[in-house]
């Protein structure tokens, strides 16, 4: 993975992710986003495993109109929020790049 900043580096407010909601953040030129469901935050590189594009074709829009799944708006291939695994698409069995996230203090921070 590229280098990113240390723990604790604060990516985003807990408010700004509605219940399955997901918000893009570049650090140091690494794209990564966070996605929210239920209580669980998780956080990817935002590059698709089958050609490596940014799965977002606009800002912070990567869930799928359900909340169920990750989108990549290239070519539909759909990833599980919990563990970033393709379940559909062109990558079926691929995972997203996982970034360790947590919340602290109601802020979503670099584990």
């Amino acid at each position: 993975m590229s280098d990113l900043p240390e723990a604790g580096t604060v990516l985003c407010a807990l408010t700004d992710l509605d219940a399955t909601g997901a918000k893009g953040v570049n650090l140091g030129g690494t794209g990564i986003f966070v996605v929210r469901s239920g209580a669980g935050v998780f956080g990817y590189v935002n590059s698709c495993p089958h050609i490596g594009v940014p799965l977002d074709m606009e800002p912070d829009e990567f869930i799928s109109d359900f909340g169920d799944e990750i989108i990549c708006s290239t070519h539909g291939a759909r990833f599980r929020i919990e563990d970033g695994e393709c379940v559909s698409g062109p990558c079926t069995g691929d995972v997203l790049e996982p970034v360790a996230v947590k919340v602290e203090d109601n802020q979503v921070v670099l584990a």
